[in-house]
C-alpha cells in the first residue's frame, strides 16, 4: 500500500543543514496497524506529512497503492490525499459552529457527494465510533474524548486506504486514551490500514509493528503482538 524509497528532506536553517529524513525506505501493507516513534526532532512528523501528501520530499521516490506520486501538482496531491487518506490530530480541528453530523460531512462536501449519502455515510461513521446519540450536538457539548471520536468519524467518512493518526490521545487522559485505541483497534480489525505517531510507548502497545526513528533513520523495525483494549464499554 506504502512504499517509500530512500525518501529525503533537508531544512536548511541559517547556515545549518537539517536532513530530517535521511535516505529512509520502508513498506507498509494493507491492513498494517503501525506506529512510528521516536524522540522530539527524530524525523518521525516529517515522515507522517509526506505519507499522508502534507509535505514534499528532496529526492527518492514515493508508491501509494502502486502509484507514483513524487512528481504530482499540489491539486492532484489534494485530489488523492482526500479519496486515499483520512487524518486523525491531537487538537482534533473540528469546526465549533458545525454539529457533530455536519463536521463528519465536511470531506463528503468536498467530494461534492449528494446530501442523502453525505448524512448516511456520516451517521454510519459516528454510530461505528459510538456516537449515534450526538449527531446533533456541538463541539462545545461534548466531551474531549467524544471530539476525539468525532474526528476518527470525520477522517474516515470518505473511506480511505490509509488511516494517519498524529499523537491522537496526546490531550486525553488514560481512560480515554484506552477507548480511542479501542476504536482504532476495531478499525484495524475490519481492514483499515493504520499508520500512528506516537512517543508513549503505552499506546505503541496496542499496534502490530514499532518502527523507531532518530535522527532521520529508521533505527529499529519490530513486528509485535498488540496489547488487547478492556472490554469495558466506551462512555
Amino acid at each position: 500500500m506504502i512504499e517509500i524509497t530512500d525518501i529525503e528532506k533537508i531544512y536548511r536553517l541559517g547556515g545549518e543543514t537539517i536532513r530530517a529524513l535521511d535516505k529512509v525506505t520502508l513498506s507498509i501493507k494493507e491492513g498494517e496497524f503501525t506506529s512510528v516513534m521516536g524522540p522530539s526532532g527524530s524525523g518521525k512528523s516529517t515522515l507522517m506529512n509526506i505519507l499522508g501528501l502534507l509535505d514534499r520530499f528532496d529526492s527518492g521516490k514515493y508508491l501509494l497503492n502502486g502509484k507514483d506520486v513524487t512528481g504530482l501538482s499540489d491539486s492532484q496531491l489534494a485530489g488523492i490525499r482526500n479519496k486515499e487518506i483520512g487524518f486523525v490530530f491531537q487538537s482534533f480541528n473540528l469546526m465549533a459552529r458545525m454539529n457533530v453530523l455536519e463536521n463528519v460531512m465536511l470531506p463528503l462536501v468536498y467530494a461534492k457527494v449528494p446530501y442523502n449519502e453525505r448524512k448516511e455515510r456520516a451517521t454510519e461513521a459516528l454510530e461505528k465510533v459510538g456516537l449515534g446519540d450526538r449527531l446533533y450536538h456541538f463541539t462545545n457539548e461534548i466531551s474531549g474524548g467524544q471530539k476525539q471520536r468525532v474526528a476518527i468519524a470525520r477522517a474516515i467518512v470518505n473511506r480511505p486506504s490509509v488511516l494517519m493518526a498524529d499523537e491522537p490521545t496526546g490531550n486525553l487522559d488514560s481512560k480515554t486514551t484506552e477507548d480511542i485505541m479501542r476504536i482504532f483497534q476495531d478499525l484495524n480489525a475490519e481492514g483499515t490500514t493504520i499508520v500512528m505517531v506516537t512517543h508513549e510507548p503505552e499506546m505503541a502497545a496496542y499496534t502490530k509493528r514499532i518502527i523507531h526513528f532518530r535522527d532521520g533513520k529508521i533505527i529499529e523495525d519490530e513486528k509485535v503482538t498488540p496489547k488487547k483494549h478492556s472490554e469495558a464499554e466506551v462512555d
